[in-house]
């Protein structure tokens, strides 16, 4: 088989491309051996791609691929629509939270956590979440300022259970580190109001105290037989690094359960992507980033990758919102940078690759 050059404008969906094509990226916009579709066609035309290299003696189907033309979509229509799609997982969401902080707050007089009737409060949520993947993004949109600790351990439920359910674990494993990922924090109970309600950074004594949280945790649920033994050590070790830098006990490396990582992860990223007294909320995807980069060396990196995976689940066509505000809509997903994407702005056509536009991420996920 030969290999010819051939203008964009004669190419038709079927031909394969014969080399990878880069434009100003880090990654080849459309990879060597493609079968060239009309979503790829799109893709050449924006990027003002004039000649490629493809291989000869292909015989393909002629397409009109004027047909697919899509107009500019109303950035206010798209923000209509995506609000009518979340209210039902929202409105699911804030009963359990308010069901949770009911819980939550009998724990400050000393009971004891109700292992069984959390479980039921919290248990359609997670398997709902596990089902609607891409709802996994909306829980820090979700999330309040004012009721963080509540919305916290039901998103961290959620997250580990959806990053253990992709790790390729058991139905039942999975259901236990999501109910464990509800409990690990309830050992904040037993710290002082002042301390947890406080709106202003914490002093390194109050921090000292709110470091005991996760011991309180394993204490207030080590008795109840409604959860494996992994499951209480997973609590304990939620906050533990593998470089050995977590607490309490600053354990490293093999000596914390991969449950105990799944936690670890669950917990670092709604944090990160939740607003917060001392930190304004980050974008999903920036967050992964970060943990990745930032964090690199504290967290499994299977782990981590579950949940990039999880999170970067964006299909061409997909309208999000970026971090400077613009409404763009995906025309390509790069294979090894999934979360940087091409995206083609709503109000001008104007392509920008964000693989190399660092500057700017997704913030948000429209549709």
């Amino acid at each position: 088989m030969t290999e010819s050059y051939i203008k964009t404008n004669d190419l038709r969906p079927g031909i394969i491309l014969s080399e990878d094509i880069f434009i100003n990226t880090n990654y080849p916009i459309i990879r060597k051996d493609t079968s060239i579709t009309s979503q790829h066609l799109e893709i050449l035309n924006a990027f003002n791609v004039r000649k490629v290299k493809v291989k000869d003696l292909i015989i393909v189907k002629r397409e009109d691929t004027n047909s697919i033309e899509k107009g500019a979509v109303d950035a206010d229509e798209i923000l209509a629509k995506i609000k009518i799609q979340k209210i039902d997982v929202y409105e699911k969401y804030m009963d359990v939270v308010v069901n949770f902080k009911k819980e939550f707050t009998s724990w400050y007089a000393g009971t004891k956590p109700d292992v069984a009737k959390i479980r039921s409060i919290v248990m359609p949520l997670i398997e709902l979440f596990m089902i609607q993947k891409k709802s996994l993004v909306l829980l820090n949109e979700f999330s309040t300022m004012k009721d963080y600790m509540f919305h916290h351990s039901v998103a961290v439920g959620i997250l580990a259970a959806s990053i253990s359910n992709k790790m390729g674990f058991p139905n039942g494993q999975t259901l236990q580190i999501g109910l464990a990922g509800v409990l690990a924090d309830c050992g904040m109970a037993k710290i002082e109001r002042s301390i947890t309600d406080k709106s202003a950074f914490l002093t390194k004594e109050e921090f000292n105290e709110v470091k005991k949280h996760s011991i309180f945790s394993y204490q207030m649920i080590k008795e109840t037989p409604l959860l494996r033994p992994e499951m209480k050590q997973a609590i304990l070790q939620h906050h533990e690094r593998l470089d050995g830098s977590g607490y309490p006990r600053g354990e490293k490396a093999d000596e914390i359960s991969v449950f105990g990582q799944i936690l670890a992860v669950a917990d670092v990223f709604h944090a990160m992507t939740s607003e917060r007294v001392y930190r304004d909320k980050e974008s999903p995807f920036k967050v992964i980033e970060l943990i990745k980069e930032e964090e690199f060396g504290k967290f499994d990196i299977k782990v981590v990758q579950a949940l990039h995976d999880l999170v970067a689940n964006i299909s061409i066509g997909t309208q999000v919102q970026l971090t400077n505000g613009d409404i763009c809509e995906v025309i390509f997903v790069h294979r090894d940078a999934r979360l940087r994407p091409v995206v083609k702005r709503n109000n001008d056509g104007i392509t920008i690759d964000l693989s190399t536009s660092r500057q700017i991420a997704i913030d948000k996920v429209l549709s």
